[in-house]
């Protein structure tokens, strides 16, 4: 009899919205993992005008965004009789992925109040600690800066039940968050990562020259 080794268990990626007051509102577990990911990293360099000594300056971590598109299918939901799904289709998905761009209704009101009582200022509030996490290796502080949502097909109520999320990212580095913010010290960490990773190819890359069939570490 023939066995056939088990398929690999496939880590799931996410995008999670810390909310203090709300810790479960905005935990968005991809169904499927996109296929594709376009990470664009833009130098923060020095200016064109920039003195001959300054040249060769970084002002920083580049400035990272990402782009990725997200599919939402409610018919496994659906043919399982899940009553959630049934009842409201999709709306509960997409929007946790938009409560990662609205201020907290509360917020709202309480500011409202304030301006009903004569306050001359009114602080904007904080949206989300929001985290992209793409497996144990790539966990990353950002800021979604733009959304379109596809919708495709719907149920009798009108309710989404497939549903395609362009999203945009812009990954938030030590140039953006104070040090008391925790994704200050995960960037940072996230930085550590990659210098290892290039390391380990760099050192496979002179083992590569100095001869075929030479691996200095593995």
């Amino acid at each position: 009899m023939t066995s056939f080794p088990r398929s690999p268990r496939v880590l799931k990626g996410a995008i999670v919205g810390v909310d203090l007051f709300n810790p479960v509102s905005s935990i968005i577990v991809f169904q499927y993992n996109p296929d594709t990911m376009t990470r664009t990293l833009q130098a923060r360099s020095a200016s064109e005008n920039a003195a001959r000594a300054e040249a060769m300056r970084l002002g920083g971590a580049p400035t990272e965004t990402i782009k990725l598109d997200v599919e939402i299918d409610a018919t496994d939901q659906l043919e399982t009789g899940d009553r959630v799904t049934a009842a409201l289709g999709i709306h509960p998905q997409l929007a946790a992925m938009e409560m990662l761009i609205y201020p907290k209704s509360a917020l709202v009101i309480a500011n409202t109040v304030l301006l009903g009582l004569g306050t001359l200022e009114i602080v904007p509030p904080i949206g989300p600690f929001t985290l992209l996490i793409w497996g144990i290796k790539r966990v990353l502080p950002v800021r979604l800066t733009d959304f379109t949502i596809t919708e495709e097909a719907y149920d009798t109520d009108l309710n989404p039940i497939r549903a395609r999320a362009s999203l945009g990212l812009r990954v938030l580095s030590y140039n953006d968050l104070s040090l008391t913010n925790p994704g200050y010290h995960l960037f940072l960490a996230h930085q550590v990562a990659k210098e290892v990773f290039a390391s380990i190819q760099s050192v496979r890359n002179v083992g590569a020259i100095a001869g075929e069939g030479i691996d200095l570490l593995f």
